[in-house]
């Protein structure tokens, strides 16, 4: 079988990027073991702001106008709700914490995403004794149901293999990436976590940060919009709610723990004040990069081997302009960004 492209992994980053090769009617593979499931237990939120100290997200609202569009095209392609918009809610804890959100309006990239006039509301089985600031344009991407479905599609187009990917088995000719049965031009390495075992690309600075949340049943608690405090407290419907999430720098395993389940609780007791049950607890391991940008670009060496990784907390966000960005640079020798390139890391 030739092909154009291997993609190995299909969380968002993989999934974004096998949604460049269809635009540009390029021929593909994705293998998939399942192994790596941030995206499948993320929150999926995407927020413009950094809420802990109000400063905004890198390339917010650059990455913004690309992803939104991509999740709405997405929505109509195979006609499911995939994007919930809400207003997300700082809990603020003091007058300083007030103040800091006042000031934050001298900042062109985040005041844009700021409500200038204090939400002085109150909400049942809401701890808000300093009141919320309203975060605009912000919202939600059911990561689990987007990314089920599109494996679901490529099943049926037999472009997917349930697999695990054996990277010994890549043999490498000038032009030419060869594996098993198929050559590909160039295979684009989507792993996560996963890519600590790539022999190409293991030496790249990853950081594996596990993250763990629970979802709740809370009938007393009626709220439609996202609380942000020390964690986050998102409504699915039904009286549920996804509370997260946990940052864990020395578990590497991606099983819930009682450990991560007894801090949410223990943080959640200062957020809400009503009686809930857990239901669930899910937890994945983040890929994380020191300098918070993702790692994208082309082997040093071998050419026809590229890497998209370390989307960290916020994939859904960042997802769809990487994807784009490394296609174009394969294609058309289009410049990566030098923020996202690895050769920062030389």
């Amino acid at each position: 079988m030739k092909v154009d492209y291997i993609i190995v992994g299909l969380g968002l980053a993989g999934l974004a990027f096998a949604e460049e090769l269809i635009t540009a009617k390029k021929t593909f593979m994705v293998f998939e073991d399942a192994s790596q499931t941030s995206s499948l237990v993320a929150g999926g939120v995407y927020n413009p702001v950094i809420l802990k100290r109000f400063s905004p997200v890198w390339n917010a609202k650059e990455q913004l106008a690309v992803a939104l569009p991509f999740y709405e095209r997405l929505e109509k392609k195979f006609n499911i709700k995939f994007d919930e918009k809400f207003v997300i809610k700082k809990v603020f804890k003091s007058i300083k914490d007030q103040n800091n959100w006042f000031a934050a309006f001298d900042k062109p990239n985040v005041a844009p995403f700021l409500d200038e006039k204090l939400d002085k509301g109150s909400y049942s089985g809401v701890i808000g004794e300093h009141h919320f600031g309203n975060v605009k344009e912000g919202g939600r991407i059911n990561t689990l149901k987007l990314v089920e479905t599109y494996r679901n599609y490529l099943k049926e187009k037999n472009w997917i293999r349930f697999e695990k990917f054996n990277h010994k088995e890549i043999v490498l000719e000038e032009n030419l990436a060869k594996y098993k049965d198929i050559e590909a031009n160039t295979i684009v390495f989507a792993e996560g976590f996963g890519v600590k075992e790539n022999p190409y690309f293991k030496h790249l600075p990853l950081d594996e940060v596990k993250g763990e949340l629970i979802t709740i049943h809370a009938p007393k608690l009626k709220i439609d919009f996202l609380l942000k405090s020390t964690l986050f407290v998102m409504p699915l419907g039904n009286n549920t709610y996804k509370i997260g999430a946990t940052f864990n720098h020395l578990d590497k395993t991606s099983k819930p723990s009682k450990e991560g389940r007894e801090e949410l609780v223990e943080k959640l007791q200062k957020v809400i004040s009503v009686p809930y049950k857990i239901i669930d607890q899910s937890a994945g391991i983040r890929p994380a990069v020191k300098d918070r940008r993702p790692m994208v670009g082309v082997h040093p060496e071998f050419k026809n081997l590229a890497v998209l990784n370390g989307l960290g907390t916020r994939g859904v966000m960042i997802a769809p302009t990487v994807a784009k960005n490394l296609f174009h640079h394969l294609t058309n020798n289009e410049k990566l960004d030098d923020e996202i390139n690895i050769k920062r890391f030389k």
